[in-house]
């Protein structure tokens, strides 16, 4: 189906804002129609989240307060890439910092756009499972909690409202397919890295 009568040219930019973490930029765009309008939004560099399955059946969480929130929320490990660095590598980096947990194999599952309407972040969802734990590299000022939880559990945490972070429902989606046999994930053996 083409999409032509449905897209919005860019004609310029403007940045409004070029903070340590956030990039707000207002773009003026022609409209199907013709006419100009402007789009605000949040320029992102891109994330992963990691979906890390236990021997015993439970996945790994985290316990972090969010600011924005002015709560603790209850999420799957995730990050943001740094500069030049790979899906794959980012994941692995976040899993190891965030939870001292190293995987023995990984399965990219899809990706997400958490908010698509303010941001062009893309959010990579990877499986990590054969896990191992070590120790935890925490960035300076970052403080977590590393919960488990079994895979019924995290669905009653989603359904009550206790998680509420998008990544982590999608998570929760895709581990329930994932674990029903509905949706099927290529994993690659990572022992050798």
């Amino acid at each position: 189906m083409a999409d032509e009568h449905l897209k919005e040219w860019p004609l310029s930019r403007t940045e409004l804002l070029r903070g340590h973490f956030l990039h707000v930029v207002r773009d003026t765009v022609r409209l199907p129609a013709g006419s100009e309008a402007t789009r605000e939004y949040v320029l992102h560099p891109g994330a992963v989240m990691v979906i890390g399955l236990l021997d015993d059946g439970r996945v790994v969480l985290e316990r972090q307060y969010r600011h924005p929130m002015r709560a603790v929320m209850v999420e799957f490990p995730a990050g943001k890439l740094d500069p030049g660095e790979g899906s794959l590598a980012c994941a692995q980096r976040e899993l190891l910092e965030e939870t001292g947990y190293r995987a023995r194999e990984w399965a990219f599952a899809g990706r997400l756009a958490p908010t698509i309407a303010y941001s062009d972040e893309i959010i990579d969802i990877w499986f990590a499972r054969g896990l191992t734990q070590g120790e935890r590299a925490l960035d300076d000022g970052e403080a977590l909690d590393v919960i488990s939880a079994t895979p019924e559990e995290l669905q009653a945490m989603c359904r009550d409202g206790r998680i509420i972070d998008c990544k982590t429902l999608v998570g929760a989606l895709w581990l329930q397919n994932v674990l029903s046999g509905a949706w099927v994930l290529d994993w690659q053996d990572n022992s050798a890295s």
